[in-house]
């Protein structure tokens, strides 16, 4: 975050709730909104209601005064809601960011009482901040944003909100003892979307390319992916094999000290191109970039209807290895 803080409308004693769900890819695009957000408000509490898996992301970047766990149950839950309804009426927000914009928060809005209800930046319906573009869910996730804010006073010029931003996210990364050269490869992603993978055969070639360049490979996955990424490093000597043994911290300093990274449309590479590592991510015809793609000076798109038709070639020279 750079620059003097805005004049925001929020008094000191103000109370300003952000809601952002995630998953992990939307949750990094939100975060240069969240910098807008407290920037605006400097004066004023800002508490961010998030689910679990980002709590301590959240914590870490200091954008938020408090951060409360938003556990999603269902509807037929009704303590749950009880719950929820009594943190938003009992909580004194004057404004609150809906920047998750789900049917599910909409509902949110609904929960406060018509007579008390807050400054409400979103899309439900009768909020006093609405983004009212028909075109939004066309968007790219970070212009959508924008406009959002835009609509609700904040900024609206060239470089508003800011690219997301993980400076402050970091961790040591000694242990894993790694070569001082190296690339990071990401072959995982959603379960339930395996087209949005390039082939794990790919991965291996282009592995074992990148080490006969005196490159290290580093392959990053969680838990449900370990089985994948120790099947591309056991079959490519000098690879190393960091399956479920990273966390946001790890994957953000690991990210800044990398020659460059590679990896399908998921998550984790959000992060890395957050944290400035010259990056080239891969889609298929199952995610548009268009709307949700990392951006930044440093990012290289590439993007096949089905991702086998993309050669290892043409992703060895987008990293500088041809």
């Amino acid at each position: 975050m750079t620059g003097e803080p805005d004049a925001g409308p929020a008094a000191a004693t103000d109370r300003i709730l952000v809601i952002l769900h995630g998953a992990l890819g939307d949750f990094v695009l939100a975060l240069g909104a969240c910098a807008a957000i407290r920037r605006h408000h400097a004066g004023a509490r800002v508490t961010l209601l998030t689910t679990a898996p980002f709590v301590d992301l959240a914590r870490a970047s200091g954008y938020f005064d408090d951060v409360e766990t938003d556990p999603r149950l269902p509807v037929w839950r009704f303590g749950a809601w009880w719950r929820l309804r009594r943190f938003l009426r009992d909580g004194g927000f004057a404004r609150v960011y809906d920047l998750q914009t789900s049917q599910r928060t909409g509902w949110y809005f609904r929960l406060f009482d018509r007579r008390h209800r807050p400054e409400w930046s979103g899309v439900a319906k009768g909020c006093s901040h609405p983004h009212a573009n028909p075109a939004r869910d066309r968007m790219h996730t970070l212009d959508r944003l924008a406009e959002q804010l835009a609509a609700a006073g904040i900024g609206g010029g060239p470089g508003d909100p800011p690219l997301p931003d993980v400076s402050w996210l970091g961790a040591d990364t000694a242990p894993f003892g790694l070569a001082a050269d190296y690339l990071l490869m990401v072959p995982g992603g959603s379960a339930h979307r395996p087209a949005k993978r390039w082939p794990p055969g790919h991965y291996e070639r282009l592995a074992r390319r990148v080490a006969e360049k005196g490159v290290q490979p580093v392959l990053l996955g969680g838990p449900a992916e370990k089985g994948l990424l120790a099947d591309i490093a056991g079959r490519c000597p000098g690879a190393v094999d960091l399956g479920g043994r990273t966390g946001f911290s790890e994957i953000a300093e690991l990210a800044r000290g990398a020659r460059a990274a590679i990896g399908n449309d998921t998550g984790p590479m959000h992060l890395v191109t957050a944290a400035g590592c010259p990056s080239v991510v891969l889609f298929s015809a199952e995610s548009d970039p268009a709307l949700c793609a990392p951006r930044g000076p440093h990012v290289t798109v590439l993007r096949r209807p089905a991702l086998a038709d993309l050669s290892v070639e043409e992703a060895a020279a987008a990293l500088g290895f041809a």
